[in-house]
């Protein structure tokens, strides 16, 4: 499992019961439908790289990693986005993603 942001740490321990509902909320989600773990972090990952959010795009990288998807699994999901929401935004979600899975391969 991938280290996740101090920041979240601390708020987790500040505010337990509001942690605990929301992490309540997320297993009721996986647990709702028939997309394994695999297809659910690409599913969320996917929702992250469109609405632009770094911090989300950060974290759905760093939990798809520990569903077990490679790092160019993660690639292609996001650069395929392209033709959606377009190559400056799927340049950014690619370099923030790349933060977490490691350095761009030449072969990109």
């Amino acid at each position: 499992m991938h280290e996740v942001p101090k920041r979240f740490r601390i708020f987790c321990e500040r505010y337990p019961d509001i942690t605990a509902a929301y992490e309540n909320l997320a297993a009721e989600g996986r647990r709702s439908g028939p997309l394994g773990a695999k297809g659910q972090a690409l599913a969320r990952l996917g929702v992250a790289v469109g609405a632009q959010i770094e911090g989300a795009v950060r974290s759905q990288a760093r939990k798809a990693l520990d569903a077990g998807l490679t790092p160019d699994e993660i690639r292609h999901a996001i650069m395929i986005s392209l033709t959606t929401i377009g190559y400056p935004r799927m340049m950014a979600a690619l370099t923030w993603s790349e933060d977490i899975i490691g350095k761009m391969d030449d072969s990109l």
